[in-house]
């Protein structure tokens, strides 16, 4: 199937054939005609789906026969659990929004910067691209106003509708319009998300994408037993021996990630941490020199990795394990996007062994498990 199939118009498809895209993703097949008929829509789709892209698309699509906005009053708002992932889909609506005949202004606003730029920014927004916490601090502020809100998106509804977001969450649906078109994205469909469904969408057009029509055969997973004392050597040791690349590194907590990011700069690796208690600048500037292929190695806890949207990502590796069987999926869907082959490395302990085996059985693949005793690791 074609994008024009899907009944976009001539702007968007021209951009469309300058981009990555060269048919659909099935993600898309689905969505896009249903958000184009102004219908709720629920997507279960994982990370490398195309999800950003299939409501992108027909709401740039949509505005173009809408009238313009009342000043701070936005017409569409897409909430996201990270600034790295509120940053990827505001690029994505610049991108599209480049032939358009109608210019639509879009904006994306998150903490951990100053918000009085944001504030200023705000003139004539009519699509907003935000995270919770910093879109109350805008209303409150009067810096905008939801009273015109016709369209909301919940872009990873299930870490939206987490413990952290959910006071906020409620607050900002009491403040919408009842009436509006409700688009919802999740990994999973979880208690919360079943319920967030059932409270918010009316009549929803459900797409469910399996990880199978994720790509995932495209990706190449290998497990390798290892002791905790020597996982940073083996980490250092693949890199070097097999001459790895723009290598993606998961760890559970950010001290383990600044741990690591240490030990690899002192034995001649360039690398960089992605969490939570970098500031924003530094986040971007990480982020910007791994895709530039400035450094080596990212190494990244799981919620700052959200947004991290690297189309031929070649190499993930899980250096700790994450508790849920989804954040696995999350982290291994980082490679093998866009029709490109990915690794995807994980390190097992002894005490990992009997977990790793509900996350396989809960994906569905399995890794070829490796044991990395008899690899000679010193100097390392």
């Amino acid at each position: 199937m074609s994008f024009s199939a899907l009944g976009l118009t001539g702007p968007l498809l021209t951009t469309i054939d300058k981009s990555d895209y060269s048919t659909p993703y099935p993600i898309q097949e689905a969505a896009i005609p249903a958000i184009l008929a102004g219908k709720d829509v629920l997507g279960i789709a994982q990370t490398g789906s195309g999800k950003t892209a299939s409501f992108v698309l027909p709401i740039l699509q949509q505005f173009q026969k809408k009238a313009p906005a009342s000043n701070r009053h936005i017409k569409a708002l897409v909430l996201v659990p990270t600034r790295e992932l509120a940053m990827q889909v505001a690029s994505v609506f610049t991108f599209f929004s480049t032939n358009l005949s109608r210019k639509v202004k879009s904006l994306t606003v998150y903490g951990g910067v100053s918000i009085n730029p944001q504030m200023m920014q705000l003139q004539g927004v009519e699509i907003l691209v935000a995270t919770p916490g910093r879109l109350l601090d805008l209303v409150n502020n009067k810096a905008l106003y939801l009273s015109e809100v016709d369209i909301l998106v919940l872009d990873e509804a299930d870490k939206l509708l987490n413990v952290g977001f959910k006071a906020e969450m409620g607050q900002i649906l009491a403040m919408l319009p009842t009436k509006r078109q409700n688009i919802l994205f999740s990994a999973t469909l979880g208690k919360d998300v079943h319920t967030i469904t059932e409270m918010l969408l009316h009549d929803p057009v459900t797409i469910e994408i399996t990880p199978d029509e994720e790509h995932f055969d495209d990706i190449k997973q290998i497990g390798y037993r290892v002791t905790e004392a020597r996982r940073g050597p083996l980490l250092r040791y693949l890199i070097k021996e097999q001459g790895l690349r723009q290598v993606l590194v998961f760890t559970s907590s950010v001290h383990k990630a600044d741990s690591v990011v240490h030990k690899l700069k002192i034995n001649g690796i360039s690398a960089l941490a992605l969490h939570s208690e970098k500031s924003q600048g530094a986040r971007t500037d990480a982020l910007r020199y791994f895709k530039s292929g400035e450094i080596t190695v990212l190494v990244a806890s799981d919620l700052a990795s959200r947004g991290i949207d690297i189309p031929y990502l070649p190499v993930v590796v899980n250096y700790e394990l994450p508790r849920s069987p989804k954040d696995f999926i999350h982290r291994v869907g980082r490679t093998g996007r866009a029709g490109a082959t990915g690794l995807a490395i994980s390190f097992v302990g002894p005490e990992d062994e009997q977990h790793f085996r509900v996350i396989q059985k809960k994906m569905g693949k399995w890794a070829d498990m490796v044991e990395s005793d008899t690899v000679n690791l010193r100097g390392y």
